[in-house]
Order: structure tokens, then sequence, then C-alpha cells
């Protein structure tokens, strides 16, 4: 028998190697993984990771389908506190306004909360366990968004196919949106934005695009077409990263909706995704990617 070659060694070895020894960002993506970045408890296990914010004061926080919801970590990674007990079914969508309150929408009881930084609840949206859609009622709403003069955006969402604004104290203002395919109709609003002129972009989970509307719901112009957009987020110069949960991988877009980026891909491997769900880009750049399947929230940060 002739000896093994050294090449044939070297391909041997890789192959023996565990899924984890391979990461999708040794390839040519413009962001690398910040590998052990969050340390959790060690009595706890994450859920399907649904929701993912950073706070003025740096912090990242995970909303998750568990014990202990809504996590709180430093801007090391160091875990730090939890909160949100006893008020959620499901997870869904997390955002952190401009004076660090946290907003939270559960897709099962119907509601959105809001609490102070500290964990408080201030307000809740919606009445629990009632689905509707009038002024007082969602029908399992998924994410909130934020005007600059602190008026809310909810996407309302597997149940209606609408948007709802309110002002910031929580009275209702307007409501836009019907199921179907048409430009201002839905099928499935799945997250929402506020970009740097107040124009609301919308998910349009299953139709498969973005739309954009102005303050008032009246529509724009379509974004970005072709991608299933399971979460967004927008920069402050207006760049926006979608998270599309059937390709398994995210989106980096310009203003003008030219594909800078992409990453990811299917798979259980560190910088690979199972159903990414939620995008957030902290303040130092770096990309937090939340995952149903995979349960887990992964860091980026720019090569």
């Amino acid at each position: 028998m002739a000896p093994m070659r050294p090449k044939w060694i070297a391909v041997l070895f890789l192959l023996l190697l565990p899924p984890a020894a391979f990461s999708a960002d040794e390839g040519d993506s413009p962001y690398r993984v910040d590998r052990g970045f969050f340390k959790l408890p060690p009595d706890l296990k994450l859920g399907a990771v649904s929701g993912v914010a950073t706070d003025p004061k740096g912090n990242v926080l995970l909303f998750h389908r568990g014990p202990r919801p809504i996590l709180v970590f430093d801007a090391a990674g160091k875990f730090v506190r939890s909160f949100g007990d006893g008020l959620f079914e499901s997870a869904h969508g997390l955002r952190v306004d401009g004076e660090g309150n946290v907003w939270a929408t559960d897709n099962a009881n119907h509601t959105v909360v809001k609490f102070d930084p500290a964990g408080k609840v201030l307000l809740t949206l919606g009445e629990r366990g009632v689905a509707g859609a009038d002024e007082r009622h969602f029908d399992k709403p998924t994410d909130v968004a934020f005007a600059p003069n602190g008026d809310v955006y909810v996407s309302d969402g597997y149940g209606n196919s609408r948007v709802v604004k309110f002002d910031r104290a929580g009275k209702f203002l307007l409501a836009w949106g019907s199921k179907g395919d048409g430009e201002g109709q839905f099928n499935l609003p799945h997250a929402v934005r506020v970009d740097s002129k107040g124009r609301v972009l919308v998910a349009d989970r299953e139709n498969k695009r973005v739309q954009v509307f102005d303050a008032d719901g009246k529509f724009l112009r379509y974004g970005p077409r072709g991608v299933s957009p399971y979460g967004l987020f927008l920069t402050g110069d207006d760049t926006l990263f979608v998270a599309d949960g059937v390709s398994n991988q995210v989106l980096k877009l310009s203003q003008d909706g030219k594909q800078v980026a992409a990453w990811g891909g299917g798979g259980r491997e560190q910088g690979k995704f199972l159903l990414p769900h939620a995008i957030c880009v902290g303040p130092d750049g770096a990309v937090y990617v939340t995952e149903i399947t995979g349960a887990r929230a992964q860091r980026f940060v720019p090569r």
C-alpha cells in the first residue's frame, strides 16, 4: 500500500474536526464572529431568542422564550441581570427607545410592554390574552419602532395585517394596512423601523419585501424585494440590515438598496444561522443576530 500523501492527511484532519471548528466568518465576510461573547449564568439555558437591542449605556439585551425572558449583558458580554418574569407567553420583538426604556412584544398574549431601564413596567398596550383589531387591541403584534418625536409604531402582525401608531404616552393615533399583496397591504408585517427622515419601513415578511411609508402611513415606495425580512435594523446613516429567516443570511444594504455585504447560511457552526429572527447594530458597529431554531445570539465585529 502506498504511503498516505501529506495533502490527504490534511483533508482527513479537517474532516475529523468538530463542527464548531469551522466558521463562516473565516471566509470573505466583512464581519467576524466574536466567539463566546455572551456569558450566560450556569443555571440558564436560552430558549428561542427572538429579540436583541442595545441601550444608551452600551448594554446588550436579549429576549428569549424561557425563564428570565429579558437578559441584560454589559458591553463586554458579562451577564448583569434579568427581568420580565411572568409577563410573556411568546417573546417576539425587543427595542430600546432613546430614553433607555425597553419595549417588548408578545405575539401570543397580544401585548406590548414598556419597561423603564431598571425593569419596572411603565405601560402596557393591548389587553393581555384578548385579540382584536380596534384602538385598544392587537392580534399577535410583532415589533415596535420610534419616531424622533416619541411616537410609537407597532407592527400587528400574525393575526392582523396592519401598523398601529400611538403617541409617546400610548394614545392611539391611527392605523393602516390590510391583508393582501398590494401597496400598503401586508402578509405578516414582522418588523418595523423608522429612518432618519421619519419614514416608516415595514418588513412585509410573507410577501418577501420591505415597504416604505410616510409618518402617517402613506405608501411611498418599495424597499428590498425578493428577501424574507424577519428582522430589520437601520443605522444612523440609514444603512439597512436584514435578517433573512429563509436564506439564513444577514444582508447589509446601502440607502439606495444596493447590497453591500451578506453572510451566514444555514448551519449550527458559528457564523451561520438557523432561522435568524432579530438583528441590531451597536454603537461600536458590532452586529448582533438572534436565532429561533438555533436558540442563540451571535455577535459579529467588523474586520
